[in-house]
């Protein structure tokens, strides 16, 4: 079967689903933006019965090429029709989750369905993209087919001032800046929940400097990336909650939210934080988790 190409650009893990023609559709258009090439790939897995019939694997792999040839059809249908020769497809053999895997480490970014074909995968997060957030050694996108935002809409990004959020804010300020959008940065300074005092007017002088001092540092933070990226209009949110669930509510006006691997205190790379993992499993927009290397 194929190898892949030796400029990787930005691959999507292709196959029959409805979720994986909406990974493919975004990833073109993506792509555009970027002005990076495109790699559709198919991983076909081992056969593991015995004594597998000549027929089967032979049809195992026209289908594989149907697969990859549909693939190619959507993201020429979406993308500038200069750029057909930027868009390369891949028949590979092998683990689907470790070969994708293995492509990561010389990719920009990989995009996967939220959703694979099999039953199971369709009720729960696909066993691809879920390994995918937790392994790859690029940004990984996360397509859901439920939804088409609007191009117009804003792009949400999480950020905790981390070391592990700066991808993030990266990929985040990348993404509106090419999309000319508004991005909305949201930072949780507390994640304990909000605080019910007895009034919205009242709160203990100590919590009031607390809540001052965290928002002059974020709008310090946030100096640099307003440098960087002069075009890009920002909307700050300051909150004191479970960041979770503000940028799911911010989410539900956007056209796509990026989130870290990890957060604050996280342990190794290979382990998905616990906000990262909610935003994955639930927004119903594209997701970009920041991994790399």
């Amino acid at each position: 079967m194929a190898t892949p190409s030796t400029e990787t650009g930005i691959v999507v893990g292709v196959d029959a689903s409805a979720s994986s023609a909406a990974a493919v559709e975004w990833a073109a258009r993506d792509a555009e933006l970027r002005d990076r090439p495109l790699q559709l790939v198919h991983v076909v897995p081992p056969i593991t019965m015995p004594d597998v019939p000549v027929d089967y694997a032979r049809y195992a792999e026209d289908r594989a090429h149907e697969i990859t040839q549909d693939a190619l059809k959507v993201a020429r249908e979406n993308a500038a029709p200069d750029r057909a020769s930027q868009v390369t497809t891949s028949v590979l053999s092998g683990p689907i989750v470790s070969t994708l895997v293995e492509i990561s480490e010389t990719a920009d970014m990989i995009v996967t369905g939220c959703v694979g074909e099999s039953a199971v995968e369709r009720v729960l997060l696909g066993s691809v993209s879920t390994g995918l957030v937790h392994r790859a050694h690029c940004p990984v996108a996360v397509i859901h087919n439920e939804t088409s935002p609007s191009p117009q809409a804003p792009v949400v990004v999480g950020m905790d001032m981390s070391p592990t959020s700066e991808l993030a804010a990266a990929i985040a300020f990348d993404e509106a800046s090419r999309r000319g959008v508004e991005l909305v940065v949201l930072h949780a300074w507390s994640d304990m929940g909000p605080l019910n005092f007895a009034s919205v007017n009242w709160a203990p002088i100590e919590w009031r400097n607390l809540k001052d001092r965290e928002e002059k540092a974020f709008a310090h933070y946030l100096t640099k990336w307003r440098d960087r990226y002069p075009s890009v209009t920002i909307r700050p949110i300051v909150v004191a909650d479970r960041p979770a669930n503000r940028l799911l509510e911010q989410a539900e006006n956007a056209q796509l939210i990026v989130v870290g691997s990890h957060g604050r205190g996280a342990a190794g790379g290979a382990l998905l934080g616990s906000v990262s993992t909610a935003i994955v499993h639930t927004a119903q927009i594209p997701v970009i988790v920041a991994r790399q290397g």
